[in-house]
């Protein structure tokens, strides 16, 4: 079975895993995404700390999104369809500062995406 026909959740990225050197590292392939933006948040920063991220992602301060109002601009980036496993390897790249929750982007896709605790 192929990856895209296994491929049943949607994961919105607006930072790090849009980035082909953490595809690579923490699913094993490079993923294919269209462009989208999330409504009703607003981005910051959190610096990281966790030693495995840091090498990973090369950065030390990630984005994050915290909840906005009806008047915050849309938050930009890319909607990738993934698998379960993937979708769980996410969730051990991203460090603690973050939970993984539903959202519907612009496009009118429901999809998870990692904002602030």
């Amino acid at each position: 079975m192929s990856v895209a026909t296994e491929a049943s959740e949607y994961l919105f990225s607006y930072g790090t895993l849009q980035d082909k050197a953490v595809q690579l590292a923490n699913f094993g392939r490079e993923l294919e995404g269209s462009a989208d933006a999330l409504p009703g948040y607003e981005q910051a920063w959190v610096e990281i700390t966790d030693p495995e991220v840091l090498a990973t992602s090369g950065k030390t301060h990630h984005p994050i999104l915290r909840p906005g109002n009806a008047a915050s601009a849309p938050i930009p980036g890319t909607v990738f369809r993934i698998t379960a496993q993937e979708l769980a390897a996410a969730d051990s790249y991203e460090v603690a500062d973050y939970k993984r929750v539903s959202v519907v982007l612009q496009s009118g896709i429901e999809a998870w995406v990692y904002v602030s605790v």
